[in-house]
């Protein structure tokens, strides 16, 4: 299956953006949606790394091919298209590759061949600018591409440069193996130094008493955007995979006067390798100590995609901060939307850019904070008066009123309290 992108296309060989050919592999359990809906993320990936999408290939295979992944036959075809376009300097895998079957694909095809790791790293290293930043970006660099540059035996020509060659740079990767690791512990000494000064800072303002707010979300859903908004911050923000590396904080007033600190995140994406988040740790615990997260979900996107990011999110979320970490679903983008209706049905819908439902997440935020608290009315009938006291020394009660029954009161309450007595909430 091979379809033409129409878009005009410009040569990398001018020193302007460079065409690539996307590949992907269709396995039984797959489906084309599937497919085409990882292929367009994948086009986007390419263009923030700054290279155009000439053609895309997909092969329905039984299982990945061991040697090139996608067969013999496929791979000869694709060279064919390549030689044919003529201007075609990359190949661009929807799928992680072994280092042996990129040494056999570019043997094969003739062009560069990276797989969408390394396009991910690619933009990461084209994004970061602290020193924090580069450090993990270099680090999951090496840990990743190395391995699949090294005894290639052609003098580490595909290092010319372009898209998938940015990162540690090529004085580190000409290095032998025993050279790597003293650069990787280099590397991973530094990045503890950093990580000791952010722990420093974190202790700090625990110390303060001032609370932490994290904005996370899949890549592009508006996180830089919400925190300009909020705060002025002046962070990146484009329509862009990745547009925003490095967490920038900021301090926020709260519709109540309170002072919290927002900070924004690195985005999420689909199949996010392992070693990626590991190397961004310190970066990612900015979530798993802030005392809210607000999950940004893109609602102006089809059903089915804002599902499936937020099931990534979600994801991701539990396993940076557990369960029970107290998160706030915001859908945003609203004022794009055209389902209303089923955009927030256990959240805040807002729109970042206009300032849209902005309040109504600050509200959600404070109460989140306050530990959920909410105002409540409960009737407790007169043989329940020990559940009725013992509201009384977990909760504000507000108003009270007595009738023949038992007694109605409102009480403001946090969570906690909402689920240990919700049997006498009135509905």
């Amino acid at each position: 299956m091979i379809t033409e992108n129409t878009e005009p296309l410009t040569d990398n060989r001018t020193g302007e953006r460079q065409k690539a050919v996307l590949v992907s592999v269709m396995l039984p359990q797959m489906t084309e949606q599937e497919i085409d809906t990882s292929l367009d993320e994948l086009e986007r990936l390419l263009d923030t790394a700054g290279g155009d999408t000439a053609l895309r290939v997909v092969q329905a295979r039984q299982a990945p091919d061991n040697k090139t992944f996608i067969g013999k036959g496929k791979a000869e075809e694709i060279k064919q298209i390549i030689e044919t376009e003529g201007d075609i300097t990359l190949a661009v895998f929807d799928n992680e590759l072994s280092p042996a079957q990129i040494n056999n694909l570019e043997d094969a095809l003739g062009v560069r061949v990276i797989d969408r790791t390394m396009l991910i790293l690619d933009i990461f290293a084209l994004h970061a600018v602290t020193a924090e930043g580069k450090l993990q970006v270099e680090i999951a660099c090496l840990k990743y591409t190395a391995p699949r540059i090294m005894g290639k035996g052609k003098s580490l020509s595909r290092l010319g440069g372009g898209i998938g060659t940015r990162g540690p740079g090529e004085s580190q990767l000409e290095t032998d193996r025993r050279h790597l690791q003293r650069r990787l512990d280099s590397l991973y000494e530094k990045l503890k130094e950093l990580e000791r000064t952010s722990m420093v800072k974190r202790k700090g303002r625990e110390k303060s008493g001032i609370k932490t707010v994290a904005i996370a979300g899949y890549t592009n859903a508006g996180k830089s955007t919400l925190l300009n908004y909020l705060t002025g911050a002046g962070v990146l923000s484009e329509d862009k995979l990745f547009a925003t590396l490095d967490p920038t904080t900021r301090r926020l007033t709260l519709p109540d006067g309170s002072d919290v600190l927002l900070t924004d995140t690195v985005g999420f994406i689909d199949r996010l390798p392992t070693h990626l988040v590991k190397a961004f740790r310190s970066t990612l615990e900015e979530i798993k100590y802030a005392d809210v997260v607000v999950c940004l979900i893109d609602s102006s996107e089809p059903d089915t995609e804002r599902v499936r990011k937020r099931a990534v999110t979600e994801q991701l979320v539990n396993e940076l901060c557990g369960e029970q970490k107290s998160v706030i679903w915001c859908y945003n983008k609203c004022d794009k939307a055209t389902e209303r209706e089923f955009i927030s049905p256990d959240g805040v819908c807002i729109s970042a850019a206009t300032g849209e439902g902005v309040e109504d997440l600050l509200y959600a935020v404070k109460r989140e904070l306050d530990g959920g608290k909410r105002s409540v009315e409960y009737f407790f009938p007169h043989a329940n008066g020990a559940e009725l006291n013992l509201l009384y020394r977990l909760s504000e009660v507000t108003e009270c009123g007595y009738t023949e029954t038992g007694t109605r009161v409102t009480a403001f309450a946090d969570k906690e309290v909402q689920n240990r007595f919700a049997r006498f909430e009135c509905k």
